[in-house]
C-alpha cells in the first residue's frame, strides 16, 4: 500500500522567537513578514539581520492596518506566513542503536501539543509522532505555543497507533506508557535508555487500553496534593528530562 502523500499548508507564525527561528532556519518557502511600523520587531537587530534575506517579502504597516489585520493576536510586532510539510512521513529506525521517540496518543488540546513539542526538542528527544485521527493536529497556535521547537524537532504522522506500536517492537524499540496506575513502575525507576518509545495519553483519559496493552512497561509518576493527575505537557516533561538525566549520568 503506497503511503499517504502528506500535502504542504500554509502557516504563520508571530512574535520574535517563532519568527526567529523560521527565518534563521530557512527550511520553508517564505510566502511574506509583516511588520509593525515602530515596533519591538523593527527595532530588533538579530530579525532586521535575517530580514536582509527576504527584502522582497517584508511589508512595513503602520499600527492601525496591522491591527486591523492582526487583531489581538500578541505578534511582538512581525508576523511570517510560510509553506511547510511539517509533519513527516514516519520512516524506518531498523538501523539505529540509541533513539528516543515520543507518541502522543489523542492529545487534543493544542497549547498542551505545542508544550510537548517544546519539551521534546529542549530534552533531546529525536521525534515526536502525531496520530492522524483522534490528535490535536499541527496548526498556528500549537507553533506558536512551540516556540519555534518545530523547527528542530522531526515530527512525524502515522495511521494506526498500535499498528505503529507493533512495527517499533519489529525494529527493537521498547514501548514504555506514562500513566497514571498504581500497578506501574515508578517513572525514575524504568531505564529509558537504548531504542525506546514513550507513549503519553490524553489529557482526560490517558493511554488508551488497547494501546496500554501494546507497552512493554508503564511509568506511573505518584502524586503526593489532592489533584490526582499532572497536565499532559507536565508529565512529559518529567519523564523526558529523567530520560536525559540518566543519558548524562552514563556518559
Amino acid at each position: 500500500m503506497k503511503p499517504k502523500r502528506i500535502v504542504p499548508q500554509t502557516y504563520r507564525v508571530y512574535g520574535l522567537n517563532g519568527a526567529q527561528e523560521v527565518l534563521n532556519a530557512n527550511h520553508y518557502p517564505i510566502n511574506c513578514i509583516d511588520i509593525k511600523s515602530s515596533s519591538p520587531a523593527e527595532k530588533d537587530q538579530k530579525i532586521s539581520r535575517l530580514l536582509e534575506n527576504y527584502k522582497s517579502k517584508v511589508n512595513i504597516l503602520n499600527a492601525d492596518t496591522f491591527a486591523i489585520k492582526y487583531n489581538d493576536l500578541r505578534t511582538q510586532g512581525i508576523v511570517v506566513s510560510f509553506d511547510g510539510q511539517i509533519k513527516k512521513q514516519l520512516p524506518q529506525f531498523k538501523d539505529d542503536k540509541d533513539i528516543a521517540l515520543l507518541l502522543g496518543d489523542q492529545i487534543t488540546d493544542p497549547q498542551n501539543l505545542g508544550q510537548i513539542i517544546r519539551t521534546a526538542e529542549c530534552s533531546g528527544i529525536d521525534g515526536l509522532i502525531i496520530p492522524d485521527r483522534g490528535s490535536a493536529q499541527i496548526t498556528d497556535s500549537v507553533l506558536q505555543v512551540s516556540q519555534g521547537a518545530f523547527i528542530s524537532l522531526p515530527i512525524y504522522s502515522c495511521g494506526n497507533v498500535q499498528q505503529t506500536l507493533q512495527q517499533f517492537k519489529n525494529e527493537g524499540f521498547w514501548i514504555i506508557g506514562i500513566e497514571n496506575d498504581s500497578d506501574g513502575k515508578i517513572w525514575h525507576e524504568i531505564d529509558y535508555s537504548g531504542k525506546v518509545i514513550i507513549v503519553v495519553g490524553s489529557e482526560g483519559k490517558g493511554i488508551r487500553q488497547l494501546v496500554k496493552n501494546n507497552c512493554d512497561f508503564i511509568a506511573t509518576i505518584p502524586m503526593k496534593g489532592k489533584i490526582n493527575s499532572l497536565n499532559v505537557s507536565a508529565a512529559v516533561s518529567a519523564i523526558l528530562f529523567e530520560r536525559q538525566r540518566q543519558i548524562s549520568t552514563k556518559v
